[in-house]
């Protein structure tokens, strides 16, 4: 990624033999959509003149007000690597405008832009680390998704063991060729399951990332003849996938979550924030857990957190504080999972912390035991509370959060309740092959 002019991208788009460019954005529920130029319309894109029709766009506007605009970053163009090296393909990222020529607020990068704007007029830059694990499944003769895999590797495992270590190897190469600093890539806990982390960055940077992450994931693993899936929990009895996200503010190039003579090495702010955090995640849960599957996933005897409490290097907790401390100092959530839309789940991740900070909220006791050894007499001593069981809970907690709502916007707030409350009564009416072969016999 890096600072381009628009006759930057012109002399780039000539000189690479650039033949499409994709003119990219994100949907409400974290859908990577695009609009696609030839090399002759670029011009006219940088120009802010592309339109498209957002009532096509679930979430996006009715069919009355459909006219919209694509913005692009320019500083997000990229070519992509794996696509022909004549007529080579590029993408830019953009900002939805409204045939009025102003912000469209039901854009998820406007959000995320809105919340880290908030944190700057308070003197911070909000910096985030996510952490995406993925699963490398089999494809059936037809070239669909499965959920089968012959592979029997576990934690940290390398090749033979490691069927996808070769498909994970051009993942990173390929991310690197796209200016991506990986810092680590291994083999997960569950058969079949993978992780790589890239480096830290400014906030909305991280989010573009993360869709940029996800498209080369997929595309890499098609190529290797498999497929890669985000969702979070594809196999019953197996570990599900997470995205942890690790947070810092900074004001003046300083990391002010760091006090060397603070408890535990962190400064107040940094108390507050996760006070913050703590006091808003049950109703973050509906955007950081988006999917009936996500719940299927925090649930105990898998590492994923279930319980609402804080600690320094303990990983049972929702919220870890990991050892490292001076510029290294960060606060790691460790609930959301890959489904979630990255520009909505570091929006309200990030105002949760500014509220924290703003209102001075403490947090409890930190936790130093394992959480999901405590009884139930112990955790109730310890006000320890649980994140919502399921998508509907959820919804019932986003709801009830007057703050969360403010942070996403009347619109994005409407849309979304509204799709997931749909999804949610879907699910429920389903009837699924555990309940056969449960009851139908018995009944």
């Amino acid at each position: 990624m890096g600072n381009y002019t628009k006759q930057d991208i012109i002399r780039m788009v000539e000189e690479e033999d650039v033949e499409f460019i994709r003119l990219q954005f994100t949907d409400m529920f974290g859908t990577l959509k695009n609009v696609a130029v030839t090399s002759s319309q670029l011009e006219r894109a940088l120009n802010n003149e592309c339109m498209f029709d957002g009532s096509s766009i679930e979430g996006f506007v009715r069919i009355e007000e459909s006219d919209m605009y694509l913005y692009p970053d320019l500083d997000t163009f990229v070519i992509f690597p794996w696509r022909p090296q004549q007529g080579k393909v590029a993408r830019i990222i953009c900002d939805v405008y409204t045939a009025e020529r102003k912000p469209f607020e039901g854009d998820p990068r406007y959000i995320l832009k809105k919340a880290v704007a908030a944190a700057a007029e308070m003197g911070y830059r909000f910096d985030v680390g996510p952490e995406c694990e993925f699963f490398l499944f089999n494809q059936d003769d037809d070239g669909q998704p499965t959920t089968i895999t012959t592979e029997r590797a576990g934690y940290f495992d390398l090749g033979p063991v490691d069927l996808g270590e070769n498909a994970r190897r051009d993942m990173v190469l390929t991310l690197e060729d796209m200016g991506y600093e990986i810092e680590a890539s291994h083999h997960e806990v569950a058969p079949a399951q993978h992780e790589i982390d890239f480096h830290y960055d400014e906030a909305v940077k991280t989010a573009d990332n993360i869709m940029t992450f996800k498209l080369a994931v997929k595309t890499i693993a098609k190529r290797h003849g498999m497929f890669a899936s985000f969702m979070p929990k594809p196999r019953y009895g197996m570990n599900g996938s997470g995205m942890h996200v690790n947070m810092s503010l900074s004001r003046d190039g300083k990391n002010i979550f760091d006090d060397p003579n603070g408890e535990m090495g962190l400064s107040r702010e940094a108390y507050w924030f996760i006070g913050g955090i703590m006091k808003h995640m049950k109703g973050m849960a509906a955007i950081t857990n988006p999917l009936v599957n996500s719940y299927k996933r925090l649930v105990p005897g898998f590492e994923a957190p279930i319980y609402i409490a804080w600690s320094v290097t303990n990983r049972s907790p929702l919220i870890r504080i990991p050892v490292t401390r001076g510029e290294g100092t960060r606060v790691e959530l460790r609930s959301p999972d890959s489904a979630a839309n990255p520009y909505l789940t570091l929006a309200v991740c990030l105002q949760a912390g500014l509220d924290g900070i703003r209102n001075h909220l403490e947090p409890p006791a930190p936790v130093t035991e394992n959480i999901f050894e405590l009884r139930r007499s112990q955790k109730h001593e310890l006000g320890i509370e649980a994140l919502p069981a399921d998508l509907g809970e959820a919804l019932e907690e986003f709801e009830r959060d007057e703050y969360l709502k403010e942070v996403l916007g009347g619109h994005v707030t409407r849309n979304y309740i509204r799709a997931k409350k749909a999804e949610w009564a879907d699910y429920r009416a389903q009837v699924t092959d555990w309940e056969i072969n449960q009851y139908l016999y018995k009944i």
